[in-house]
């Protein structure tokens, strides 16, 4: 059974028309009430070009459905020996694009997928609750590509094969190929737990190590931010920018301090929380330079911003900075990700003031102390946050071989 979507006369907006080949040993046409600019539409791939656009990511969810529901709507009506037949097929199609979502049989992998992300909905933090439904959503698109359901009993070593082809035509990183293994493995445990036997074992992949790619901002580069002059409008996402560095907080925390959150004890300034995604409680010393923005606003935090926002700002404020150096990178072109010679400006996200938090003060502080302020709870966690090329640590290191060879 092959299934082949292609557009109708070039227009404004034209209609997709799906192509049903191995029916009776001709094609058939038929023309779906679904719609799509011609300029947005990718003829090799058969679908919208950026599917994460929304009404672009709704059309590709709904040709993944048709070829996931027809394919088994045609296989049912053959082994019943049943006729499969043009009208029947165009009921079947209608039926499928008026269903707002994919309905997941009991025992199908992506209805206990769901189970899963409802049960722990409520004891993870929202970023990763997310990051879960990207993971189904990616599952769903693999539905589509292989024309059929997931079943949990063929959740195997050969399904990490085709997912594996799946992804290199899609384009995906190592990256997120990988990672959506491990979390299929993590619901095929949560499934053994429930008495289910799978074929969790089977699921072993070997992961060329790759290249550590920790994007910090230096100590000499955050002066260089703090030295330099920004418009008003962006002095804001400045603050909160040293503030990460010297806190070591994701956004999800530090965007939301607050002056009821500060306390001080032995003439020093705390400020006590309890972490999104951890949910544990950090009290944590306030730097210098924290200390120095809270005076400015009358021991305020500045005001929060927007996630999106945020990033946008502290990347023109890293440019205003001179931060230009030239490094590897994965960048953003369009949907997709790739590795790119870039300034060091334009890769700057939130997560940054944590990872150079963790960086700039590791070897200086013990690390049981700066994994108490970070949060983390185990080293090797710890160690995946810190740039162990950083210059200005290579630059000390050349510092005391000098000093040794002169003495």
């Amino acid at each position: 059974m092959n299934f082949k979507f292609s557009l109708s006369e070039k227009g404004i907006s034209s209609h997709i028309i799906l192509s049903i080949s191995d029916y009776r040993s001709e094609k058939l046409h038929i023309l779906t009430p679904l719609k799509i600019s011609p300029d947005q539409w990718d003829a090799e791939k058969e679908r919208p070009k950026n599917i994460y656009l929304k009404k672009n990511k709704n059309i590709s969810a709904v040709l993944d459905r048709i070829k996931v529901e027809l394919a088994e709507y045609i296989r049912q009506r053959k082994t019943g020996k049943k006729a499969v037949t043009k009208t029947g097929i165009k009921k079947k199609l209608s039926e499928i694009i008026t269903v707002k979502a994919l309905q997941q049989p009991e025992n199908s992998f992506l209805s206990l997928t769901l189970s899963y992300i409802t049960v722990r909905k409520e004891m993870i933090c929202h970023s990763t609750y997310k990051r879960y439904l990207v993971f189904f959503r990616l599952l769903q698109r693999f539905e589509g590509f292989l024309h059929r359901r997931l079943i949990l009993t063929n959740i195997n070593a050969e399904f990490v094969r085709d997912f594996f082809i799946f992804g290199k035509k899609e384009e995906y990183s190592e990256n997120t190929l990988h990672r959506t293994i491990h979390f299929v493995k993590t619901i095929l445990n949560f499934a053994e737990k429930k008495g289910i036997t799978t074929h969790v074992r089977e699921l072993e992949v070997r992961r060329e190590k790759q290249p550590s790619r920790i994007i910090i901002l230096t100590e000499s580069e955050i002066t260089k931010i703090k030295q330099t002059e920004v418009p008003e409008e962006y002095e804001t996402a400045k603050d909160w920018l040293l503030i990460s560095c010297y806190t070591g907080q994701r956004i999800s925390d530090f965007m939301v301090f607050n002056k009821s959150q500060l306390s001080e004890a032995g003439n020093r300034m705390y400020i006590t929380f309890v972490q999104q995604k951890t949910h544990k409680e950090i009290v944590l010393p306030l730097h210098p330079v924290v200390l120095n923005i809270l005076k400015k606003n009358d021991y305020c935090f500045p005001d929060p911003i927007d996630h999106n926002v945020y990033n946008r700002r502290i990347r023109k404020i890293a440019k205003l900075a001179g931060i230009n150096e030239k490094i590897n990178a994965r960048k953003r072109t369009g949907h997709r990700s790739e590795d790119a010679l870039v300034k060091k400006w334009e890769v700057i996200s939130s997560h940054i003031g944590r990872r150079s938090f963790a960086s700039n003060f590791y070897g200086k502080i013990p690390t049981p102390l700066l994994m108490q302020a970070t949060g983390h709870s185990a080293e090797k966690m710890f160690l995946n946050y810190i740039n162990h090329n950083s210059h200005d640590r290579l630059a000390t290191l050349g510092n005391y071989f000098e000093q040794l060879y002169a003495g």
